[in-house]
């Protein structure tokens, strides 16, 4: 039995490095998510800004006219969809194609902050466990010095998993508010092309 308890403690103490890179790795990329986040929560602003009314007067006789209020780029998934169903005149079919290729991007966008939100904890507590160990030793055997080291670790990673899975919740909930408006406004613009077919 004490050599297959030995054999886990070494298992887990050697996976403790790998749990730090990775958490590293992650808190690079959540720092990374912040800013490409902020830029997106710029431009879904002003495009708001900009479309909400006209798409409420939306109708088959001005399509024209929104279609050329639109940007020259693609400055969104909901800019790229909305040019695409309104220069296509898409029928229905169609027209559930591109909103099913829609959410599917809008999936694809949230996968990295659903993976935050949800490795982050995982990853931290799994540092916390593992450097806990040599800390109760430390204090065990009176090595204070030991133990404060090994309490830093445990510490450090929870708190670095903590902040990953906040970033990642926070930028979850609010795309996926904004995934859903944009899905509601591309299925009215939809219906309407089609209403007048």
């Amino acid at each position: 039995m004490e050599i297959i308890s030995k054999t886990l403690f070494w298992v887990a103490n050697s996976l403790l490095i790998p749990d730090i890179i990775i958490l590293l790795i992650l808190f690079g990329r959540a720092l990374l998510l912040v800013g490409s986040f902020y830029g997106q929560m710029m431009v879904k602003r002003r495009n708001d800004a900009l479309y909400n009314r006209k798409i409420k007067e939306f109708s088959i006789e001005n399509m024209d006219e929104l279609k050329q209020f639109l940007p020259d780029r693609d400055n969104s998934l909901f800019v790229k969809y909305l040019r695409e169903m309104l220069t296509s005149r898409c029928n229905d079919a169609y027209s559930d194609y591109l909103l099913s290729s829609f959410e599917n991007e809008a999936d694809k966008d949230l996968s990295l902050s659903r993976l935050l939100a949800k490795m982050g904890p995982v990853l931290g507590l799994i540092g916390t466990l593992i450097a806990m160990s040599p800390a109760l030793v430390g204090l065990s055997t009176g090595d204070i010095s030991g133990m404060a080291y090994n309490m830093q670790v445990v510490f450090a990673t929870t708190v670095a998993g903590l902040v990953i899975s906040a970033v990642g919740l926070v930028t979850l909930q609010f795309k996926q508010r904004w995934y859903a408006k944009d899905v509601y406004s591309l299925e009215y613009v939809s219906r309407v092309i089609n209403a007048e077919k």
